[in-house]
């Protein structure tokens, strides 16, 4: 494994990291929606 593969995998960990964490936050804030509005 070069150098620039290790720091596109490094990169995609990132982001990926980053995705997740703003998928958590959207659910979360949903969620919150839904019981403000009775719908659960």
């Amino acid at each position: 494994m070069d150098a620039s593969m290790v720091s596109q995998i490094k990169a995609m960990e990132d982001e990926n990291r980053r995705l997740k964490r703003m998928y958590a936050d959207l659910c979360m804030q949903n969620d919150l929606l839904k019981e403000a509005f009775g719908k659960k």
